[in-house]
């Protein structure tokens, strides 16, 4: 099947962030792709980006759900859209899932937050496994998917066969000037991108924004660790790419031991 990642800019509010999620959606379904996935905290746009406050409240937020899944059904498109969302306990980073018919399908939340996010959210203490036209797939965010390998060997040892890792990792004022994917003196974060693939023998399919000083591209990792797809840095668009699922034993996750470390 073909599945794609998107590179959006980082976005004004919620209204250009719906524009650019049409846009990209659109180009991705133009090329038979079955699924999108968009970088973390899409909707409003991650903490510090140009969004109202107005664009967090729950209501904003719901009414933004709802164009998300009308935009899914008319390309028949499924859409992993990451969002702030209001739960009973309180702000949430999460990643919903909408089918190509617009169905809700669930959420993913981040359950290992950046220290720096303690503030902003409150972690998550759930991880759920996703199917769509036969991908089974799960769904790690940005730092846990970095940092915490687990969120991806729990995935592939439940049967995943792809795991979509919605990031932010950047800056529209500063930073590097990166120039080629996984180049030793590029950040690690490109590197890690490769070993979850690797460690587990499955996809890994990363988003980030395509700002201005990216530390990372977005990027399609295939089981035995090898890129087979990244943006452009800098470069607002989609990277459409064939995955074989046979392809996505999860052989090496199915063959960790977990009693050894319980």
């Amino acid at each position: 099947m073909k599945i794609a990642v998107a590179s959006p800019p980082i976005i004004k509010g919620l209204q250009d962030g719906l524009y650019w999620l049409q846009q990209l959606v659109e180009d991705a379904a133009a090329q038979q792709a079955e699924i999108i996935c968009f970088p973390e905290s899409y909707l409003p746009g991650y903490p510090g980006m140009p969004y109202t406050q107005e664009d967090r409240t729950a209501e904003s937020l719901q009414s933004a759900l709802g164009e998300v899944c009308r935009i899914a059904a008319a390309h028949h498109i499924a859409i992993v859209v990451p969002m702030d969302w209001h739960l009973p306990a309180g702000l949430y980073n999460l990643a919903h899932v909408v089918s190509a018919t617009g169905e809700v399908l669930g959420y993913q939340t981040k359950n290992q937050l950046d220290p720096s996010e303690d503030n902003i959210w409150i972690p998550g203490t759930e991880r759920n496994i996703f199917e769509v036209n036969g991908l089974k797939f799960g769904i790690t965010i940005c730092h846990e998917g970095f940092r915490y390998p687990e969120s991806v060997r729990w995935a592939a040892q439940q049967g995943a066969q792809l795991v979509f890792h919605p990031h932010f990792a950047g800056s529209d004022t500063q930073g590097p000037s990166l120039t080629e994917w996984g180049h030793k003196d590029n950040p690690y974060y490109e590197k890690a991108m490769m070993m979850r693939a690797l460690e587990n023998t499955i996809y890994f399919a990363s988003s980030n924004y395509a700002s201005k000083y990216p530390e990372s591209g977005s990027a399609i990792v295939a089981p035995e660790g090898t890129c087979i797809a990244h943006e452009v840095y800098g470069r607002t668009g989609v990277i459409v790419a064939d995955i074989d699922l046979q392809a996505a034993t999860g052989l090496l996750a199915k063959r960790f031991k977990n009693n050894l470390y319980a």
